[in-house]
């Protein structure tokens, strides 16, 4: 796993870079956020294929345990990713729903991410 503090618009951004899954559960999100922290860093840039699958199956409450815990450390993130493979409405609702609260971002590229998180 490799962190990447990117500095744009006044704000520490990290970008985790990994070719695993480092997202199984929430404890593994907890830990990315204080590393995100120590650096000073309240914005997370991960990607879709480094989030265990069951994160985008609503049903697991998977995805509702970690994004409260970016709620409740006051953190945002960036999720990179081709959504649109994924088929349940609900999770295309939870998406938009995300994406128009502005605590997490359901996104396709880095530069979409670093955009929403710099603002």
């Amino acid at each position: 796993m490799k962190i990447l503090i990117i500095q744009l618009n006044g704000n520490n951004i990290t970008e985790v870079i990994s070719d695993e899954i480092i997202i199984k559960n929430t404890q593994d999100a907890l830990d990315i956020m204080a590393n995100a922290s120590y650096q000073d860093s309240h914005k997370i840039i991960i990607h879709e294929k480094n989030i265990i699958p069951d994160f985008f199956d609503l049903k697991t409450r998977i995805a509702g345990d970690i994004l409260q815990k970016f709620s409740t450390y006051d953190k945002q993130l960036a999720i990179i990713g081709d959504f649109s493979k994924y088929t349940s409405k609900s999770l295309r609702d939870f998406i938009y729903e995300s994406n128009r609260q502005g605590r997490v971002f359901f996104v396709s590229s880095v530069e979409e991410a670093k955009e929403k998180l710099s603002k």
